[in-house]
């Protein structure tokens, strides 16, 4: 039973669905958490000194809050995916120099390490069938035949 489920092309998508939903839901829950607490978003925006850039944290803490939060909702439903990827693997990197310059070790740093795998792989595969972008973009292609 489980060879022809894992044999099939649909156990594919439905892999991707299932970790599309369940990443984007957490992300969503993080992001939801730092949008609504405001005095969070300096510190947030802070860390973008790992780069170099201390201008306006509290700007810079409110897009990664707001990146995570529609970020993780685009990826539940699969719209942007590619972009949203992109997005929150540059999140993650700034998330890994902050914690590579607390000297934090592996078990630490690991959880922005395996995020940013997670995004690179989704950046890599696209979304899949059961999505948006996939509906969306389906269409145009049949529009663009006719």
């Amino acid at each position: 039973m489980f060879n022809f489920l894992l044999s099939n092309v649909q156990s594919m998508e439905l892999g991707l669905l299932c970790l599309r939903v369940g990443i984007g839901l957490i992300f969503v829950m993080h992001g939801w958490g730092k949008i609504i607490d405001v005095q969070q978003w300096h510190w947030l925006g802070s860390q973008m000194s790992h780069l170099g850039i201390t201008f306006l944290p509290a700007f810079w803490g409110f897009l990664a809050a707001a990146a995570e939060f529609v970020g993780g909702l685009c990826l539940v439903f699969g719209f942007a995916t590619r972009i949203v990827s992109v997005i929150l693997v540059f999140q993650m990197i700034i998330a890994l120099l902050y914690h590579f310059n607390n000297g934090d070790g592996f078990k630490i740093y690991s959880h922005a390490l395996s995020l940013l795998i997670v995004f690179v792989g989704l950046f890599l595969t696209g979304p899949g069938k059961m999505s948006l972008d996939y509906f969306l973009h389906s269409k145009e292609d049949v529009q663009n035949k006719l």
